[in-house]
Protein backbone atom coordinates (compact mmCIF):
# COMPACT_ATOMS: atom_id res chain seq x y z
CA UNK A 1 0.00 0.00 0.00
CA UNK A 2 1.55 3.54 -1.16
CA UNK A 3 1.13 6.21 0.88
CA UNK A 4 -0.54 8.64 -1.96
CA UNK A 5 -3.12 5.96 -2.75
CA UNK A 6 -3.90 5.68 0.93
CA UNK A 7 -4.03 9.61 1.32
CA UNK A 8 -5.83 9.98 -2.25
CA UNK A 9 -8.59 7.66 -0.49
CA UNK A 10 -8.90 9.50 2.73
CA UNK A 11 -10.38 12.01 0.76
CA UNK A 12 -13.45 13.65 2.45
CA UNK A 13 -12.80 11.58 6.24
CA UNK A 14 -11.34 12.98 9.06
CA UNK A 15 -7.89 13.30 9.45
CA UNK A 16 -5.06 14.35 12.01
CA UNK A 17 -1.67 15.85 10.62
CA UNK A 18 0.83 16.41 13.51
CA UNK A 19 3.96 19.19 11.74
CA UNK A 20 7.52 18.88 12.76
CA UNK A 21 7.33 21.91 14.96
CA UNK A 22 4.84 20.12 16.95
CA UNK A 23 1.46 21.81 16.04
CA UNK A 24 -1.52 19.55 14.91
CA UNK A 25 -4.20 20.13 12.51
CA UNK A 26 -7.77 18.50 12.85
CA UNK A 27 -9.57 18.65 9.67
CA UNK A 28 -11.11 16.68 6.34
CA UNK A 29 -8.80 16.41 3.75
CA UNK A 30 -10.11 18.04 1.10
CA UNK A 31 -6.95 17.37 -1.50
CA UNK A 32 -3.44 15.90 -1.59
CA UNK A 33 -0.80 16.43 -4.47
CA UNK A 34 2.15 13.98 -5.09
CA UNK A 35 4.94 16.06 -2.72
CA UNK A 36 1.63 15.38 -0.06
CA UNK A 37 0.73 18.94 0.09
CA UNK A 38 -2.24 18.64 2.01
CA UNK A 39 -5.78 20.59 1.64
CA UNK A 40 -7.77 20.70 4.93
CA UNK A 41 -11.28 21.93 5.81
CA UNK A 42 -13.18 22.36 8.90
CA UNK A 43 -9.75 22.42 10.97
CA UNK A 44 -8.97 22.86 14.10
CA UNK A 45 -4.95 23.91 15.07
CA UNK A 46 -3.57 22.98 18.45
CA UNK A 47 -0.12 24.60 19.43
CA UNK A 48 2.74 22.95 20.63
CA UNK A 49 2.13 22.82 24.09
CA UNK A 50 -1.62 21.84 24.03
CA UNK A 51 -3.08 25.11 25.14
CA UNK A 52 -3.95 27.09 22.65
CA UNK A 53 -6.62 26.08 19.59
CA UNK A 54 -7.83 27.95 16.78
CA UNK A 55 -10.59 27.25 14.48
CA UNK A 56 -10.23 27.94 10.89
CA UNK A 57 -12.57 27.14 7.86
CA UNK A 58 -9.58 25.83 5.68
CA UNK A 59 -5.59 25.29 5.31
CA UNK A 60 -3.23 23.84 3.41
CA UNK A 61 -0.33 22.10 4.88
CA UNK A 62 3.46 21.84 3.02
CA UNK A 63 4.10 17.83 2.53
CA UNK A 64 7.86 18.81 3.74
CA UNK A 65 6.83 19.73 6.88
CA UNK A 66 4.29 17.11 7.79
CA UNK A 67 5.75 14.40 10.64
CA UNK A 68 3.19 12.02 10.68
CA UNK A 69 -0.63 11.59 9.08
CA UNK A 70 -3.41 9.81 11.42
CA UNK A 71 -6.48 8.29 9.09
CA UNK A 72 -9.21 6.51 10.07
CA UNK A 73 -8.96 2.28 10.28
CA UNK A 74 -11.82 2.09 7.65
CA UNK A 75 -10.22 4.21 5.12
CA UNK A 76 -7.24 1.80 5.47
CA UNK A 77 -9.26 -1.39 5.41
CA UNK A 78 -10.91 0.17 2.54
CA UNK A 79 -7.70 0.40 0.67
CA UNK A 80 -6.25 -3.09 1.95
CA UNK A 81 -9.69 -4.45 0.01
CA UNK A 82 -8.80 -2.83 -2.98
CA UNK A 83 -5.70 -3.67 -3.48
CA UNK A 84 -6.91 -7.46 -2.72
CA UNK A 85 -9.38 -7.50 -5.52
CA UNK A 86 -7.47 -5.39 -8.20
CA UNK A 87 -4.27 -7.21 -9.25
CA UNK A 88 -1.14 -5.10 -9.68
CA UNK A 89 0.23 -4.75 -13.44
CA UNK A 90 2.82 -2.66 -14.80
CA UNK A 91 1.82 -0.60 -17.02
CA UNK A 92 4.01 -0.85 -19.86
CA UNK A 93 5.49 2.77 -21.70
CA UNK A 94 3.66 3.80 -25.15
CA UNK A 95 5.99 2.54 -28.10
CA UNK A 96 8.36 0.27 -25.80
CA UNK A 97 9.08 -3.31 -27.20
CA UNK A 98 10.16 -6.56 -25.47
CA UNK A 99 14.20 -6.94 -25.38
CA UNK A 100 15.56 -9.91 -26.96
CA UNK A 101 17.22 -12.22 -25.54
CA UNK A 102 21.42 -11.40 -25.13
CA UNK A 103 23.58 -13.22 -28.02
CA UNK A 104 22.70 -14.40 -31.32
CA UNK A 105 19.34 -15.22 -32.88
CA UNK A 106 18.33 -19.06 -32.55
CA UNK A 107 20.05 -21.21 -35.03
CA UNK A 108 22.84 -19.08 -35.95
CA UNK A 109 26.15 -19.36 -34.94
CA UNK A 110 28.58 -15.99 -34.24
CA UNK A 111 30.87 -15.36 -36.60
CA UNK A 112 34.71 -15.90 -35.24
CA UNK A 113 36.86 -12.77 -34.76
CA UNK A 114 38.94 -11.09 -36.76
CA UNK A 115 37.70 -13.27 -40.05
CA UNK A 116 35.41 -11.49 -42.65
Amino acid sequence: MLPLSLLRAAQNHPMLVELKNGETYNGHLVNCDNWMNIHLRDVICTSRDGDRFWRMPECFIRGSVVKYLRIPDEVIEMVKEEAAVKPRVRPQAPGARKRAPAGPPAGKKPKPAGKK
